[in-house]
């Protein structure tokens, strides 16, 4: 089933003045949320206490959070461990509380829903701050070395006025994600950090695919005599792989909505992240990365060698 007629023919590039107003609105919303609100560190990065519980038979999910909701809990992170008798609660730690604390409200809440002998458990252990400073610079790091490490391929695959737009739709995802994430609250913890990892890799293929497309076409067009054929040639391989774009992400954003509302508590906030990534990644991909590519023509001009030379590359 085709979703986009193959003559459709749109003008993305002639909008790519509104397109970068919006972004640009997003983009400053995105920081202004990040520099005064900021995000939301889970316990991974701020330190926090580990308790995990043995049940005589497996329990909901939603009834252990009812269980310590009413003693002040109800925020932890709740997930099966191993099996689902063994359910790992995390805890972020208020001032002055430290993890017998914590420890002794949980098995007193479970007691109190479940019964004193329907538990057991198993092991406490405390999260410290270094750690999370530790986890918040490799996560850090892990976002810039992925951004370089495509900077370089894309240079090596097609041009540097390529990478620099393709680096560009990947600065724009990463922050419009964390500022939504800065905007509503939602725990900021390692599965958001592999989920923005994600973000990255799919909207680099997406990018990739159109810039494909646009490399080929620029090879079939080279008497281009000034920016305006560039933007023509553009504008036609952003039309011809719309229906493959809206496709991928169509089918890819229907697995994703299935994790955020069946997945559970346990990947709500992973499977949001992806669902923002899929969005602005298909929005990225069409107007910023080869707007972006463009304005840099008159910098990074291809001439005839250079045409060849794409040609001769895989």
């Amino acid at each position: 089933m085709q979703l986009i007629r193959s003559d459709l023919h749109i003008d993305f590039i002639g909008k790519r003045k509104i397109a970068l107003i919006i972004s640009a609105i997003m983009m400053l919303t995105s920081l202004g949320a990040l520099a005064v609100k900021g995000l939301n560190f889970g316990i991974d990065f701020t330190g926090g206490t580990l308790v995990e519980v043995r049940f005589d038979k497996a329990p909901a999910i939603a009834d252990v959070r009812d269980a310590i909701s009413p003693k002040g809990y109800g925020n932890a992170v709740i997930q099966e461990f191993g099996s689902p008798e063994e359910i790992l609660i995390r805890v972020q730690n208020k001032e002055e509380e430290n993890s017998s604390v914590i420890s002794t409200g949980i098995l007193d809440g479970l007691g109190e829903k479940f019964g004193a002998d329907a538990i057991e458990m198993r092991r406490i252990e405390f999260v410290g701050p270094q750690v999370g400073e530790e986890l918040t610079r490799a996560g850090i790091m892990a976002v810039l070395i992925s951004m370089l490490a495509i900077l370089i391929y894309v240079t090596f695959r097609f041009e540097f006025r390529f990478a620099l737009g393709a680096d560009a739709a990947l600065l724009h995802d990463i922050t419009i994600v964390l500022g939504l994430f800065a905007l509503t609250g939602k725990e900021f913890s390692l599965p958001v950090i592999a989920a923005l990892l994600t973000v990255i890799g799919y909207s680099l293929n997406d990018t990739i695919v159109v810039f494909d497309r646009i490399r080929e076409n620029f090879a079939a067009n080279r008497k281009r005599k000034n920016q305006e054929d560039e933007y023509k040639v553009v504008n036609d391989s952003v039309n011809q792989t719309l229906s493959r774009t809206i496709m991928t992400s169509f089918t890819t954003l229907l697995v994703v909505l299935a994790l955020f509302f069946l997945g559970g508590e346990v990947i709500h906030d992973f499977a949001f992240a992806l669902i923002a990534g899929i969005l602005v990644g298909t929005y990225s991909s069409i107007y910023v990365a080869s707007p972006v590519m463009l304005s840099l023509s008159a910098r990074f001009k291809s001439n005839e060698s250079e045409i060849k030379e794409m040609e001769a590359r895989p």
